[in-house]
């Protein structure tokens, strides 16, 4: 029997100079000690897949490239960035110096 696997999405969103667009990753539904923890209290993701790269920033005339590339898992700042809603799903646009690390 086949999975279904969700679809890579055909995202029309292009990011500017060294902004990078991130799909967070889902936290994992889980109840601590028997009791429900409301999604008003939960942790904000600090990690995603990037799903779409500006070309760079401009210094002293020259592009300087951005780290990362679409596909890469990364960590980010708890607080950075700017959520955005398209098509029903959510990503966070972010400039790609509050990139923490990438994993893998």
């Amino acid at each position: 029997m086949a999975t279904a696997t969700k679809a890579k999405p055909s995202l029309k969103i292009h990011p500017l100079e060294d902004r990078v667009v991130i799909a967070p990753a889902e936290e994992a539904e889980s109840m601590r000690g028997g009791l429900y923890i409301p999604d008003t209290a939960k942790e904000k993701p600090t990690q995603g897949e990037v799903i779409a790269v500006g070309p760079g920033r401009f210094e002293k005339g020259a592009r300087v490239p951005v780290d990362v590339k679409v596909g890469d898992l990364v960590i980010y700042g708890k607080y950075s960035g700017t959520p955005y809603t398209f098509d029903g799903d959510e990503y966070v646009i972010i400039k790609s110096s509050d990139v923490l690390a990438k994993l893998g």
